[in-house]
C-alpha cells in the first residue's frame, strides 16, 4: 500500500504533467494482508458531536462491509492535503475483485523499487567495530574462565 500514494501523486512524472495524472488501479483489495491482531484490533472511531454518539467500527467489520473503503481511507490519509487531493481521489479505482472495467487498456503492475542501503556514518561504524570487539573480549574471558574452572591452562603467545 506504500506505493499508492506515490502512484496518486504522480511523483516520477514531470512538473508541467502533474495535473494529468494517470489513473491508478488496485485490484483485489478483500484479499489485504495485516500484521499481527489489526484485524481485530485496529479500531475506526466517527462521532456526529451529540453525546454518546461515538460509534467505533473494527477494521474486520470495515472489511465485511466495504474493503475499498478501507484503502480509500488508508491513501487518502497518506496524500498531501491541497487542492488536487479531489482530483487524485477520483482518479485511484479500487476494486474488491480481480476484475475491474479498463479491459480496453494495458494495465501495468507496480513494483515497489528497492531500498537504497545506507554507508554508515564513521561514528556509527566505530561504535559497532568497538561493541563487536567488547563481545569477542568477553566470549575470550569466558572461554578463559570456564578453562581455568577445568584445569587446562591456555598459554598465549
Amino acid at each position: 500500500m506504500v506505493g499508492i500514494p506515490n502512484s496518486c501523486c504522480a511523483s516520477r512524472q514531470p512538473m508541467h504533467l502533474m495535473w494529468k495524472l494517470e489513473r491508478c488501479v488496485v485490484l483485489n483489495a478483500k484479499d489485504i494482508c495485516v500484521i499481527g491482531r489489526k484485524m481485530t484490533g485496529k479500531i475506526y472511531y466517527s462521532h456526529i458531536r451529540y453525546i454518546g454518539h461515538l460509534k467505533e467500527r473494527k477494521l474486520k467489520d470495515h472489511m465485511a462491509k466495504d474493503p475499498t473503503e478501507v484503502i480509500r481511507k488508508v491513501v487518502m490519509c497518506m496524500l498531501p492535503r491541497n487542492k488536487l487531493r479531489d482530483d487524485r481521489d477520483r482518479k485511484l479505482r479500487i476494486f474488491a475483485e480481480g476484475e475491474h472495467t479498463f479491459h480496453d487498456r494495458p494495465l501495468e503492475p507496480f513494483v515497489m523499487p528497492p531500498r537504497k542501503v545506507r554507508e554508515m556514518c564513521p561514528r556509527a561504524r566505530c561504535a559497532m567495530i568497538r561493541a563487536q570487539k567488547k563481545d569477542q573480549d568477553m566470549e575470550a574471558k569466558k572461554a578463559e574462565g570456564e578453562a581455568a574452572k577445568n584445569g587446562k591452562a591456555t598459554v598465549a603467545a
